[in-house]
Formats: C-alpha cells, sequence, structure tokens
C-alpha cells in the first residue's frame, strides 16, 4: 500500500493583519498535528489560503502528487468565496468541507470584538459551503468540534472511501481468459468503466500463466509452502495437490506484480494446461490484498481489492463473495454465501484448513487444493457494482453474519452465513429488483456510509438496502434515480 495522506487546507484573507493570520497558521498546525494522532492517515497542513493563487497551486499540486489522497478544508476566519472558484472547479481530488472552530466554547469573560474577527468559522463555513454547493461540487460535509471523537470517526470513514478512490483511479485487472460463457452480469463496458472508475481491465492468456508456472523452481516452491504450513492448519496428505497450488500462486503474482495490477480473474471453462483451478493460490493471494472475480467477473475482483484497501490497516476483512442457498425454516431464515474454492481467509472465524477434494465442475484434471473454514459473526455488508447500460449502479446491503448454525461435513469449502436486512426474503425481493448480482464483496470493516461517500466521489448511482428498506420504497427510489441518472 501507498503512504496516503490528506491536506488540510485553511481559508483566511488578508483583511485581518498579520497577526491574526500568523495565529491562525499556527491553529491549524496544532489541529493538523493532533489530528493526525487520532486518524488512520496523516492530516498534513499545507497553507493558510488568502489569494485564487494560492488555492490554485496548492490544487494543482494535490492533483499531482499520488500520495495526496484528498484534501480538507476550513475556514477559519472569513474567506470570500469567489476565490475558491477556479482552485475547486480544477480540484480532481476528493474534498471534505470541515465545519469547525478552534475553541470549544465562547468564553463568557474574554469575548470582545477582536475575538470575533478571529473566530468567525461560523461565518467562513458558510460562504466556503455556498461555492461549493453553487459549483455542485461532490464534498463530504462534517461538522463539529476538532478534537471530539465522533468527529474523528466521521473524518477517518471519509479517509478510507478517499484511499478507495486512490486505489480505483490505478487500478488495473488481469484477466486470465474471458468470462464465463453467457453469464450476463459479469459483462461490462470497460471504456466507460476506466472513464468513469479508472481500471484498466485486460485479458492474458491462460497459456502465458501455464509458460510462467513452468518458470517457477522447486525453491520456491518450498518457501510459499512453509508460508502456507505457518499460516493454516494442513488436512490433506496430498502435498502434491498444494505445492502445485503454490505453483500457481507463484506464477500469478509474478504476472501480477510486473504489470501492476491489483486484481485478476480466472473462470473453470478456461483452464488450458492447468492441472487444478487456482484455489489456495487465489485465496491466499488475497489475504495479501489482491482483488479475485471468479468466472471472470472484474467488476467484483477490483471491488474486492478496493474494499480490502478501504478496510483496517489497507488489507481489512472483506472477500469474494456468491449467494449460493438459503435456509428458509421460519424464524432462521439466512443466506449461505460460499464459492467453489476462492473465499478469502480474512473472513474466516478461526484457522483455516487446507484441504484437497475432488472439483465436479470445470477442466480440473486432480483434486484442487483449497482453504475451509466458517466465516465469523458479525455486522457487515455485501457491495455489487452492476452495469446499468450507460451508468454503474453500486448496490450495498447491510448483513448480519451468524455463525454457521450447522456444521456441514461434507462440504469441503469457506462458507459465510448471514441474515440480510431488513430480513431475508425482503432483502432478497429487494436486492433483485435493484438487479444486484449473485457475485459480490461481503466486508465485515468498510460500511454503507463509507460505500456512499466511495460512489459520491467517483460520481455513479448508489443504492443502498438496510433495516428500513422496503420493496415499494425501493422501487420508487429506483424509478426516480433511473430519471435522474437518464439526465446526467
Amino acid at each position: 500500500m501507498k503512504k496516503y495522506e490528506f491536506w488540510f487546507v485553511v481559508g483566511s484573507q488578508f483583511l485581518y493583519g498579520p497577526e491574526v493570520l500568523e495565529t491562525v497558521e499556527a491553529r491549524a498546525r496544532e489541529m493538523a498535528a493532533a489530528l493526525t494522532k487520532v486518524l488512520p492517515y496523516p492530516m498534513v497542513y499545507k497553507v493558510t489560503a488568502k489569494t485564487n493563487k494560492e488555492i490554485r497551486d496548492v490544487v494543482k499540486e494535490a492533483n499531482y502528487r499520488d500520495e495526496c489522497a484528498g484534501i480538507v478544508t476550513w475556514c477559519h476566519t472569513f474567506s470570500p468565496s469567489k476565490m475558491w472558484i477556479d482552485g475547486l472547479r480544477d480540484l480532481q481530488k476528493p474534498w471534505l468541507h470541515f465545519a469547525t472552530q478552534y475553541n470549544k466554547e465562547i468564553p463568557n469573560d474574554e469575548i470582545d470584538m477582536d475575538f470575533m474577527n478571529l473566530n468567525q468559522a461560523a461565518h467562513g463555513d458558510r460562504e466556503h459551503g455556498f461555492i461549493g454547493a453553487r459549483l455542485r461540487k461532490p464534498r463530504k460535509i462534517v461538522a463539529g468540534y476538532w478534537q471530539d471523537e465522533k468527529v474523528h470517526r466521521r473524518i477517518a470513514d471519509w479517509m478510507r472511501a478517499a484511499v478507495g478512490v486512490a486505489v480505483s483511479k490505478d487500478m488495473k485487472v488481469m484477466r486470465f481468459g474471458d468470462n464465463m460463457r453467457e453469464v450476463a452480469v459479469t459483462e461490462g463496458d470497460k471504456v466507460e468503466v476506466q472513464t468513469k472508475l479508472g481500471w484498466q481491465v485486460n485479458t492474458w492468456a491462460v497459456g502465458d500463466l501455464v509458460k510462467e508456472m513452468g518458470k517457477v523452481t522447486e525453491a520456491e516452491i518450498d518457501a510459499l509452502v512453509k508460508e502456507y504450513e505457518a499460516a493454516y492448519d494442513i488436512a490433506t496428505d496430498n502435498t502434491a495437490a498444494i505445492r502445485y497450488q503454490a505453483k500457481e500462486e507463484i506464477a500469478m503474482k509474478k504476472m501480477l506484480d510486473r504489470e501492476g495490477c491489483r486484481a485478476f480473474t480466472n473462470t473453470f471453462q478456461d483452464l488450458y494446461g492447468m492441472e487444478q483451478l487456482p484455489g489456495l493460490a487465489s485465496q491466499h493471494l488475497m489475504a495479501q490484498g489482491y482483488g479475485y472475480g471468479g468466472e471472470g467477473d472484474w467488476k467484483v475482483s477490483a471491488m474486492t481489492a478496493i474494499l480490502k484497501a478501504m478496510g483496517e490497516g489497507g488489507n481489512g476483512a472483506s472477500g469474494f463473495m456468491e449467494d449460493y442457498t438459503y435456509h428458509l425454516v421460519e424464524g432462521q431464515e439466512y443466506s449461505l454465501g460460499a464459492h467453489m474454492l476462492e473465499v478469502c481467509p480474512s473472513l474466516a472465524a478461526g484457522k483455516p484448513r487446507i484441504e484437497t477434494h475432488h472439483l465436479g465442475i470445470g477442466m480440473n484434471e486432480k483434486d484442487p487444493a483449497r482453504l475451509v473454514f466458517e466465516g465469523k459473526a458479525g455486522k457487515g455488508i455485501v457491495v455489487s457494482l452492476i452495469d446499468m447500460g450507460g451508468r454503474l449502479r453500486l448496490i450495498v446491503q447491510d448483513i448480519e453474519a451468524v455463525k454457521p448454525i450447522m456444521p456441514m461435513p461434507n462440504l469441503p469449502v469457506a462458507r459465510v452465513m448471514w441474515r440480510a436486512l431488513p430480513d431475508l426474503t425482503t432483502g432478497v425481493e429487494c436486492w433483485i429488483t435493484a438487479g444486484g448480482a449473485h457475485h459480490t464483496v461481503l466486508s465485515y470493516d468498510v460500511t454503507a456510509g463509507q460505500m456512499r461517500d466511495w460512489a459520491r466521489m467517483m460520481d455513479i448511482e448508489f443504492v443502498h438496502i438496510g433495516a428500513d428498506t422496503t420493496p415499494e420504497k425501493l422501487e420508487e427510489e429506483l424509478l426516480v434515480k433511473d430519471l435522474v441518472w437518464r439526465l446526467k
């Protein structure tokens, strides 16, 4: 992960004299340093902007500095907003307007006109807010005292979404072969996605991967197998299958890193020259932060990498998922999510086991090794990005994951069980109404609010299915959004 940072740009003007400007800068530096200690990424003070040129200069620099993931603006005093027009118009990075003030309380005995001239955030932030609204510029507004924990949490959430934008703009997806034949939802307009989200989605032949696998040495395989033994329980005597998966992983990682790709796809219909569909190999790559999509689903592959980057520590508990089957016993309605092989161990409740089993689908010559585990309980979301023809729609549903209510001893794959909100059947109806895919990203780290921020920054449609959603309300919402987005 790159070492991202956020730039703190403070607004003022020359009207108040040099002493006031010195105080504003000193306070801004103090605030940035204090916020850096409690936020997931550094807050770097850049300038107390007093002119159009100062604002344009800092925006130009922010746009072209890869480490800058966004800017945070605050108007300590009154900052005339016309001088912000050119800079904000040119801004290409996420923007948070922080409506705060240095002092928490009104000092009854000290307040005078000098205090009022210096502490005009209530005045300045409204002027600053107007120009953001007038320019119709995407922004996040956070109001509150700069030392409050609630404010810190909201800024931290936005920062993670902004990092997701930075990762998206630099996203390259390596497709080993094409999509699964005849599947609609895994398709999409790659040109539109690159234009809108920044993703470069291209294909490499499976034969290229097989050729790379032929270059992997036994010493390299030995080293990776030791990593497997340290991280997972070995529950198979089929060491040849484990070593073959290690060979696949090493080859894929070399190709991904050489091409600068953060995500990849494959399909069980195209394994020409390979003995096994990459299972353990794909899972261990996901554990390192790479995104994955089954059956050639490049949209979910890229989204997996983005949500991982947005999560805790820059590689959170997020992973590729697929809705498989339901438990529809009244009062115990759950969805069982899994995949043939490829579920990320970051979702595991305990230490995963390496097992080998027959895979009765696809072109496998031998039994693939894979990680088997139960997902952990907790609140989370599932995310689906779909191409609606002319626009992209991001669908996010709140879920409550549970410990699987049965052991399922004959199911040889990783699995997660959850209840979709507002309840399983209503949630399913709403998901299908919105066009949500069967492939998703399941995340315990990223929230619906963060994904809303991300969608807003990327200028795409956002649909949230939660505790208060009904099919009727959702149909009305989708109708309105369809009209609005057709006009954009």
